[in-house]
């Protein structure tokens, strides 16, 4: 069992917004490892009554009240002033409207994805390339200049994106030591992107299989996932993204470029739901994920990205490869084949896993030992002996929540900050003891493996991890 010590003292009052299986989940780890927060002093407001019974179990103040465009700051204003902290942990609630009041009002922030008002992700009047996470990004560091030393916000920092940022340091620093590649741990941006190029990192994939399976099989008409269905759903319609690395010499033709802000990513002209990768991860082997668009893809490419003057010099192709459990995968496919409309009924799995592992990690490929997988391998069983109301999937995204909210608390006052940009290892600290097995493995396996004797023509054997090679047509 991992230790329950403290780790920060917090003063001030704790709101979260929205408290679905991740807020239920992170709910006993704070209230385990942040001192002084008594529950008479953090507030539930969320859009229905999911989980009231397990705040009032700890005596948590609850308020059923959906936030809108309309009503946020008259519903929320009373409930932060300065030094206290709001954890977002919504959908369909501005994470830049929120993160406005808070910079205002003196408060510290954490989210696990931007969220944008219900739209942002999927009105077709918007332009596509304005209903990206890499544009809403961009409006978001745009923040920095407003508030350049205000009080803390995290932003996107859940399991992925978040977590997996602090893995690819950890797995860059591995595949150094391994390759008698002599240097010291990187102290800022530009150390860290020049490790990689010298590695010669090719290809990023945050590459994850969850195998729990569930007592209750999906239905006809029903979403079924690990994690919150809105959020899957949202991300899932979303056109799928990926940063675009400097090795890479044939432009999908369906790939699109953005003509604003940094340019370090591109998007696909469908959703990622409807898009597969190849990837492999140590005990699933290789597989078809799907490249679902995540903040980290883009974070993290633009964190690696060497320039020389105006030219990018380097830069890794990077995205999320993601095969769910096997219920959500039936779930996604009855989805896109509706149209990509929403089924009627949705459910989380949670009580009713029965056995599996989310296996999540990085995967670092094209450098001297091919590649290289770092991450969790996390069963059901131990999570919930670790934390109770929390699944393999929940427990990986809660616990980085916690890591993040306790980095804000010991450095209060650094602005608006991504996963890349913070401490790694005292975040890996604080999650190590919660992901089960952290392992790292080498492997000879590439994207061009044993598929010779199918369509060879599709294949370029003079690179294999060209994104080409990578993705399934």
């Amino acid at each position: 069992m991992t230790s329950h010590k403290l780790h920060t003292h917090f003063p001030g009052r704790l709101l979260f917004i929205g408290f679905g299986s991740i807020g239920q989940g992170v709910l006993p780890l704070v209230l385990r490892h942040i001192g002084g927060l008594s529950p008479d002093r953090i507030t539930v407001v969320t859009a229905d009554d999911a989980g009231r019974d397990e705040a009032e179990q700890f005596g948590i103040r609850f308020l059923n009240h959906p936030l809108t465009r309309e009503n946020y700051r008259h519903v929320l204003e009373p409930l932060v002033g300065r030094g206290d902290f709001v954890l977002n942990l919504s959908v369909d609630v501005s994470s830049i409207a929120l993160m406005k009041l808070c910079q205002e009002k003196g408060a510290l922030y954490l989210d696990t994805c931007i969220e944008p008002w219900p739209g942002g992700y999927s009105d077709p009047n918007i332009p596509a390339s304005r209903r990206t996470n890499y544009a809403l990004r961009e409006e978001t560091l745009e923040l920095r200049k407003a508030y350049p030393k205000g009080p803390t916000a995290v932003i996107t920092h859940g399991a992925n994106p978040g977590l997996v940022s602090h893995f690819v340091k950890q797995a860059l620093l591995d595949i150094a030591a391994d390759t008698d590649v002599e240097v010291g741990e990187p102290a800022n941006r530009d150390e860290w992107a020049a490790l990689a190029q010298q590695l010669g990192i090719k290809v990023i994939h945050i590459a994850e299989r969850d195998t729990q399976i569930s007592s209750k099989p999906k239905m006809p008409g029903e979403f079924v996932n690990t994690w919150s269905v809105d959020g899957f759903i949202s991300e899932g319609s979303q056109p799928a993204e990926l940063g675009w690395g400097s090795h890479e010499r044939n432009f999908p033709r369906d790939g699109r470029q953005h003509d604003f802000g940094r340019k370090n990513a591109i998007f696909l002209s469908q959703p990622g739901c409807a898009t597969r990768v190849r990837t492999w991860t140590p005990l699933a082997g290789h597989f078809h994920g799907f490249l679902i668009t995540h903040g980290e893809s883009i974070s993290i490419s633009d964190f690696l990205t060497v320039r020389e003057g105006d030219k990018v010099a380097y830069r890794p192709t990077v995205h999320y490869a993601y095969h769910p459990a096997d219920n959500a995968v039936l779930s996604v496919h009855e989805f896109c084949g509706r149209n990509y409309r929403e089924q009627e009924r949705k459910r989380i799995m949670m009580a009713d896993i029965t056995s599996g592992i989310d296996e999540l990690g990085v995967l670092l490929a094209g450098h001297k030992k091919n590649a290289y997988w770092y991450g969790s391998q996390l069963s059901t069983d131990e999570a919930r002996e670790l934390v109770p109301f929390n699944s393999a999937t929940s427990l990986q995204v809660t616990v980085a929540a916690l890591s993040g909210m306790i980095f804000a608390m010991e450095n209060p006052s650094l602005g608006i900050v991504e996963p890349d940009e913070i401490d790694f290892r005292r975040n890996l600290e604080i999650c190590t003891p919660y992901l089960g097995p952290v392992v790292g493995k080498y492997t000879d396996w590439t994207p061009v493996f044993d598929r010779g004797r199918l369509f060879p023509e599709d294949i370029d054997e003079s690179d294999p991890w060209q994104f080409k090679n990578v993705r399934v047509i």
